[in-house]
């Protein structure tokens, strides 16, 4: 394929693919949601029926993951199994069950004047996609667009490139199959990172872009892209341990939030305890965490506590570790927890343990966040669990779509007018 594309003119590579979109988002955006079924259907009938083929472009993959000294987390995150190429199946099942937003209409009221308005949800367009790594993105990606009415462009990682076309090619077999345009998904056949700089400024055939990887692709997305742009940069998570907090409570939520996966955006990064409770659940938390070879770094007050705890610097407070470790520190109180959190947080996540409600009405409202808890995990913070079924990323920024975007997050909401030959005064 990138010997195909480089005898081309990359330019005009790259204006195809947003031409052949464009003209299959006007087919999607009028798609009955049947058909956007049968499609998301008949694409997990295509990857049971190609699964040996999958795992076949994986292992390429994967080997010259390995030729290119990629370490075991990155190799993992880049492996296609027979349980991921399952839960890939059963991510496109979940998707096809769920509501389709596209043509609600809401909100219907009558006007003085006599005509009635209302709103109806409508796909963003087109939809460019960069991602990397994990393989199992490009289904997820493509099962939201397909059922939100959008077509999409793909762009994954060099490393998952094999991976990618023979998945690609399972959804546009199932496309294909159900009568809906081929090119209503397409990925980006060439690991060239110029293609990655058109697609960013596409205007007039790209509505929108959503990066999901590390804060390199996503800080290098921001600076360049001249549409707009769905993402999170860091996922900066806390969690604050109340005065009047259940400590049984408070261990169970703030060892599960980061121990149970380190590299993932909603991971706890940095633990806060109110002074009343700190030498309680300080060093019954800090013992649990190093039997799982967490690294702890804490304020001076943690280490009056617990002297083996390392100093915190100012860094660490706004550092996502994506790792075995652990920024602690010891607050006045929960005001001294909100403005800690705004100051130093990546507005993703954040949670209170406590059981005075007052006070969690009050942290619910002072936190500026993307999703704020009160007594739960921040591993909760996935559109899975929010019933979203599969999530295209987190957002935190306040525009648009906030926090996990699904379904809902992949459309917008246009006015609409009835009227019985009315005319305005």
């Amino acid at each position: 394929m990138n010997a195909e594309i480089n005898e081309l003119n990359l330019q005009d590579y790259m204006q195809q693919l947003g031409e052949q979109a464009r003209s299959a988002a006007a087919i999607l955006a009028l798609a009955e949601p049947a058909a956007k079924n049968n499609a998301l259907a008949a694409i997990a009938e295509a990857l049971m029926s190609r699964r040996e083929q999958i795992k076949q472009a994986n292992a390429k993959d994967l080997q010259q993951g390995r030729d290119d000294g990629l370490d075991d987390a990155m190799l993992d995150r880049l492996m296609l199994n027979d349980a991921r190429i399952d839960a890939m199946i059963e991510g496109l099942r979940q998707v096809t069950a769920l509501p389709d937003p596209v043509g609600e209409i809401t909100d219907m009221d009558y006007r003085p004047s006599g005509i009635q308005i209302g709103r109806m949800r409508v796909p963003l367009g087109v939809i460019g996609i960069i991602y990397e790594s994990r393989p199992n993105v490009t289904i997820d990606a493509a099962a939201l667009c397909l059922k939100s009415g959008n077509a999409t462009i793909l762009r994954g990682g060099k490393e998952a490139i094999h991976s990618n076309q023979a998945i690609t090619l399972c959804v546009q077999q199932g496309l294909k199959d159900a009568g809906l345009p081929e090119t209503a998904v397409q990925f980006i056949q060439t690991t060239d990172r110029a293609a990655v700089g058109m697609l960013l400024t596409m205007k007039g055939q790209v509505d929108v872009i959503i990066p999901r990887g590390g804060k390199g692709l996503i800080e290098r997305v921001s600076r360049e892209a001249t549409i707009p742009v769905i993402k999170h940069l860091d996922g900066i998570c806390h969690v604050y341990i109340d005065d009047q907090a259940d400590l049984d409570k408070a261990f169970k939520v703030a060892f599960n939030a980061k121990t149970r996966r380190y590299g993932v955006c909603n991971a706890m990064e940095t633990l806060l305890i109110a002074d009343g409770v700190a030498a309680e659940i300080l060093p019954r938390l800090a013992s649990a965490y190093r039997e799982k070879g967490v690294e702890l770094r804490g304020c001076e007050r943690c280490r009056v506590i617990d002297t083996a705890i390392l100093p915190a610097s100012e860094q660490d407070w706004s550092t996502e570790y994506l790792a075995p470790i652990l920024s602690i520190r010891i607050v006045d109180d929960m005001q001294q927890a909100i403005q800690h959190i705004n100051h130093y947080g990546s507005h993703h996540t954040d949670s209170m343990i406590s059981e005075n409600f007052t006070r969690a009405r009050e942290f619910l409202r002072g936190v500026d966040s993307s999703s704020v808890m009160i007594n739960a995990s921040t591993a909760f913070a996935d559109g899975f669990e929010y019933g979203l079924g599969a999530e295209i990323g987190i957002s935190t920024d306040k525009i648009h779509a906030r926090g996990p975007v699904g379904l809902e997050g992949l459309t917008s909401q246009k006015f609409i007018v009835f009227g019985d030959g009315h005319t305005r005064p």
